[in-house]
């Protein structure tokens, strides 16, 4: 009897440390403004400062694995973010000129910069040869904060 109740001891013991196995699910969000695979520069050029507002870095056009267009700020990219918030374009010249009431052809928005530091911004859709510039402009001031030619 004493076996007995071991024995039953014993499978209980067992059975009860059986491993559950449990099935995991992670959902993967792809960060759409982050190319795919590698990033080929087509473009680039040196921002150049105005109106005293500390920018500084490199900016570069190019595409990823999948053809998707970004514009690149690199190379210690920084300037005054005191107004908060600076816009991106791309443009066919240096200089900013806006047209709210019909828009302008000459000037593609690109997306807002909030720090300094490398970042992408996705170009959707794709910018034309014909921009070959990029423009950071502060709405909040009305100013441009700064400008590089695409070479």
């Amino acid at each position: 009897m004493r076996l007995l109740f071991i024995a039953l001891i014993a499978s209980i013991a067992f059975t009860s440390c059986k491993k559950e196995t449990e099935t995991i699910t992670e959902t993967v969000t792809v960060d759409g403004s982050q190319p795919i695979g590698t990033f080929t520069e087509m473009s680039s050029g040196t921002l150049v400062e105005q109106n005293a507002t500390g920018t500084t870095g490199t900016v570069k056009l190019g595409t990823d694995s999948e053809g998707t267009q970004f514009l690149k700020l690199t190379g210690g990219f920084n300037s005054n973010f005191g107004t908060g918030t600076l816009i991106a374009y791309l443009s066919t010249s240096s200089e900013y000129m806006a047209d709210p009431g019909n828009g302008n052809p000459d000037l593609k928005l690109v997306g807002s910069v909030t720090a300094a530091g490398d970042r992408y911004l996705k170009v959707a859709p794709m910018a034309g040869a014909q921009f070959d510039h990029v423009i950071l402009w502060c709405a909040s001031a009305g100013i441009p904060f700064g400008y590089a030619e695409l070479n």
